[in-house]
């Protein structure tokens, strides 16, 4: 039975001579596998185009109950992007987001509460005029109260020497007894990346290198709590055009 649902591009390889295999975070079903016969033809209606990383589609495909790759009839954009293909520094951040979601999704079932958030994000980034430079940090940051390791936060630091504990996912007034933690200058920091919105993100005024030294915390932060979350092939791309 066909069926028609959102998704957002995370992936997608050569299948072929002609097709690809796209990876795609779906509405309704969650992360899907989907086959595009063609779609490196010319001639054809599914453009490469829409493959692009984060690219908000729709899909018709017939979706089956035992899990596998599903075969695509056809495949529009959704929301058509403003800005994203064609300024530099955004994306870069779309082609480092969507691998740290192809890394760290899994989910083969429909998850509305992250869909939503994924779905307006990415727009978000698309309308941004300006001031997106911390755009992936608060990315990163949200995407945990989703991925179930969301820190312990206090409402305010009232201790100016306060350390943040990766492996608990904590603030902590003492420093931790082991070396999975952030020292107080980069914790405080981190604090504020999780404290800020999207909407207020230019105010979160930082430097090339504490933006740098946060993004590494992040990163840190998920390695230990998602499995074979490592050796992102965008993070250089993204930190030579952010810096």
């Amino acid at each position: 039975m066909l069926t028609t649902t959102k998704g957002i591009v995370l992936h997608h390889f050569k299948y072929g001579e002609k097709s690809v295999i796209a990876k795609v975070y779906t509405e309704d079903f969650g992360l899907q596998s989907y086959i595009l016969n063609g779609v490196r033809n010319k001639k054809s209606k599914n453009k490469a185009v829409y493959l692009q990383p984060l690219s908000l589609v729709e899909i018709n495909a017939a979706h089956k109950e035992k899990k596998g790759l599903e075969r695509v009839k056809n495949i529009q954009l959704d929301y058509p992007f403003n800005t994203i293909p064609f300024d530099i520094g955004k994306s870069s951040i779309a082609f480092f987001v969507a691998e740290v979601l192809y890394k760290s999704i899994k989910e083969e079932e429909s998850n509305a509460f992250l869909f939503d958030f994924l779905y307006h994000s990415i727009k978000m980034l698309d309308l941004a005029e300006d001031g997106y430079a911390n755009f992936h940090l608060l990315f990163l940051a949200n995407l945990t109260k989703h991925l179930g390791f969301y820190p312990q936060k206090p409402i305010s630091l009232s201790s100016s020497k306060v350390y943040f504990d990766l492996q608990e996912g904590c603030f902590v007034n003492l420093q931790p007894f082991h070396n999975a933690f952030v020292e107080p200058p980069i914790s405080r920091l981190f604090f504020d990346v999780f404290g800020t919105n999207f909407d207020a993100m230019e105010r979160l005024k930082l430097t090339h290198k504490q933006r740098k030294m946060l993004l590494s915390t992040l990163l840190n932060y998920y390695s230990l709590h998602l499995s074979n979350f490592d050796n992102l092939k965008t993070l250089d791309i993204l930190e030579e055009v952010l810096n």
